[in-house]
């Protein structure tokens, strides 16, 4: 019998691809994000403009829930919009995912991750797209009160009934991934990917196990908030800026996340950035990217300006140990 090449990393017009777990799956090592700047609060034409610079950057997945906005569901009929006018005929092309299991209406069966919400959400979110499927299908959030089979068996009907390819789980405890993992492998429609925060300042799913766990059960791993809400770029070197995320909307990053010490660690590991001749955001993003197990980063943008800066992590060069021992040291700074 012929044994193939695993070829865990593919270039594709520029863009590099990671496999993710041991699946078939390659995802680009940037995902664009669409939980801002794609609902009602900004216009068609910024948004698209975005979306056509990713695509055409080779950013191949999107990255959905139902609730992302503003308000929930608009950036879901944001990119039915976007499959209208600008990529139907490149659907096989995409790799699209979407989530539940946040508010998402009223009533008891708006939220959390019961049979009822699970698969009522994707019916409404698949609506809003004007999709047949979804590639990945996520349970957005751990249910302490559901039980844990009913939610998973409820993501295996939904992969059997053809309405998503692929399960994904983002933001459970690490026992209950595991749990989840090896429910799903045995029915026979293994967890994809998992979804988790991973940044300088929060590696979280380093420290309690969920990255090796999931490597070791053959999951993907997919960072969202690589830049720490703007954090970890050189939006706040000098203050507050007046168009800024905090002072415009404080909802999820506030003033007081600006401390002192957090200033002394961003500047000093702008420092480092700049000695290894890019950006802080860029420095930010290939840290991420350098361990083992994380197959994609979902970044981002307000602008495509921006999401092409984003995209120079493509070409980042690994740490030096030196580099590495630096980065470690600035993030003691207090």
């Amino acid at each position: 019998m012929t044994t193939y090449e695993a070829r865990p990393t593919r270039y594709y017009d520029g863009m590099r691809y990671n496999r993710c777990g041991r699946s078939g799956v390659l995802l680009p090592i940037l995902s664009l994000g669409l939980w801002h700047n794609f609902g009602d609060t900004t216009p068609f034409e910024v948004s698209q403009s975005i979306a056509r610079t990713a695509f055409d950057s080779g950013i191949t997945h999107f990255d959905l829930a139902n609730n992302y906005g503003p308000a929930p569901g608009a950036a879901e009929r944001f990119f039915g919009k976007m499959m209208r006018d600008d990529f139907k005929c490149h659907r096989d092309e995409l790799f699209v995912s979407t989530k539940a299991a946040y508010d998402m209406w009223e009533g008891p069966y708006g939220s959390w991750a019961s049979r009822k919400h699970l698969m009522a959400s994707l019916d409404q979110s698949l609506a809003r797209m004007g999709l047949e499927y979804v590639d990945l299908f996520y349970c957005h959030r751990y249910d302490p009160v559901t039980p844990l089979d009913e939610t998973l068996q409820a993501l295996v009907d939904i992969v059997r009934n053809g309405k998503a390819l692929y399960i994904g789980l983002s933001r459970w405890p690490a026992d209950a991934a595991r749990y989840g993992y090896a429910y799903l492998k045995a029915h026979d429609v293994p967890c994809l990917i998992y979804q988790g925060r991973l940044n300088l300042f929060d590696q979280a799913p380093v420290e309690d196990g969920t990255l090796a766990s999931a490597a070791e059960s053959g999951v993907g791993f997919i960072a969202f908030s690589p830049l720490a809400q703007g954090l970890l770029t050189d939006r706040y070197l000098n203050g507050i800026p007046s168009d800024s995320r905090i002072a415009r909307d404080g909802r999820f990053l506030h003033a007081d996340a600006l401390t002192e010490a957090r200033m002394r660690q961003v500047k000093r590991l702008n420092e480092i950035a700049k000695e290894r001749g890019e950006s802080l955001a860029t420095m930010a993003l290939s840290w991420v990217l350098n361990h083992d197990g994380v197959t994609s980063v979902i970044v981002g943008a307000s602008s495509p300006e921006q999401l092409k800066k984003n995209l120079e992590a493509v070409a980042s060069e690994p740490f030096t140990e030196t580099q590495a021992e630096a980065i470690d040291d600035a993030l003691k700074l207090s």
